[in-house]
């Protein structure tokens, strides 16, 4: 399993776990820490749906990519070739008049594998692109406030665009891995 997909599915188990202390009334713990929002300001529905979210504008977020050099082995074909001497035979008549004729080829073969010679630099990306929008009243319900959701870079011009505190509506991406 790679990084990438480990990390998705840790994100995913942790929003579920959200979602069901949520539901049953847990809080999650009390302490929050400056600046971040309460346990109970987030909520997650346990698996991402492509349904369309209405609430008003509270703010916007854009996260840009992040990349590091890298570097990894470079990896190159390498063939070999092989000949083999094949013997065949073939067989006429019958009795004491029995003949075997015998007669050589030879086979080509070739095999290819890639094997590393070097290294090799790339952009290796640390964080992807991310556009998110904050929304309070959520879905009209006047207590959900301050939900983050990871939008369409579309949804995220067009929520730009629009005056603070008006209503929009934006379609979650899915799956969605935070904000």
């Amino acid at each position: 399993m790679s990084d990438r997909s480990l990390r998705l599915t840790m994100t995913a188990v942790a929003a579920a776990l959200l979602a069901a202390l949520t539901a049953c009334g847990g809080k999650g713990g009390d302490s929050t820490a400056p600046g971040a929002a309460p346990a109970s300001a987030v909520t997650t529905a346990p698996a991402p749906s492509p349904n369309p979210v209405h609430g008003l504008k509270d703010t916007v977020r854009h996260i840009t990519r992040k990349t590091t050099r890298a570097t990894r082995p470079h990896l190159v074909r390498h063939c070999t070739t092989s000949t083999r001497r094949v013997s065949h035979t073939s067989t006429s008549g019958s009795g004491s008049h029995r003949r075997t004729r015998t007669w050589y080829t030879t086979e080509h073969s070739r095999d290819c594998r890639k094997v590393p010679s070097g290294t090799e630099t790339y952009r290796r990306e640390l964080r992807p692109e991310r556009w998110c929008v904050r929304l309070d009243d959520v879905n009209g319900d006047r207590t959900q406030d301050d939900l983050w959701v990871r939008v369409a870079r579309v949804d995220y011009d067009r929520v730009l665009g629009a005056d603070d505190h008006s209503r929009v509506q934006v379609v979650p991406l899915v799956p969605d891995t935070g904000c």
